[in-house]
């Protein structure tokens, strides 16, 4: 089984009005494709994709779907909305263990935590890297890739995922302006 979480590309802060209505600002309107495009190059295709009904996450949701092959079909939870991540944990362990790969958009800090919380102890020098840069920061529309050696589900818990992939939009940036 494959867990794709991926944080929501940057967002407009000058916009004023409630958190939950902040949309992508230009940067993350350009980084989401970039990163929608990588899930494709990867073959990163979700059955299943849970998203915070926060604007900046539909957005980027918006921008990723275009690559993922075939349509997946997609959640939109108010629940993950800025949720800690044992709540997002809850949320994955309700998905039907017919779903061998799921994406969940979401937001920090919850879903950099989730992230950290379900990491093995790293195996390989590579591992070890991807949790390093992983640990110094999880950037706005960063992808981590876990899979996990479980029957479902439900059985998915803290230190149980291969952290594979660990991206940040600068690692596929065109220019040096991306973080």
């Amino acid at each position: 089984m494959r867990l794709l979480l991926l944080r929501h590309a940057k967002s407009d802060w000058s916009k004023t009005g409630e958190d939950h209505e902040r949309p992508l600002n230009a940067r993350g309107r350009k980084t989401a494709p970039r990163m929608g495009a990588y899930l494709k190059d990867k073959g990163y295709f979700p059955k299943l994709v849970l998203c915070s009904t926060a604007r900046r996450t539909r957005e980027t949701l918006d921008l990723v779907r275009p690559y993922l092959e075939p349509e997946p079909k997609i959640r939109f939870s108010r629940s993950l909305y800025l949720a800690e991540w044992p709540a997002l944990l809850g949320a994955l362990r309700d998905v039907p263990r017919t779903c061998p790969t799921v994406l969940l958009v979401g937001h920090n800090p919850g879903l950099e935590q989730l992230a950290a919380a379900l990491a093995r102890e790293p195996e390989t020098r590579d591992e070890q890297e991807r949790m390093d840069r992983m640990a110094e920061k999880f950037s706005t529309c960063a992808l981590a890739a876990f899979d996990f050696e479980a029957r479902d589900w439900r059985s998915v818990g803290p230190g149980a995922g291969a952290l594979v992939d660990y991206v940040r939009p600068k690692d596929l940036a065109e220019d040096e302006e991306d973080e």
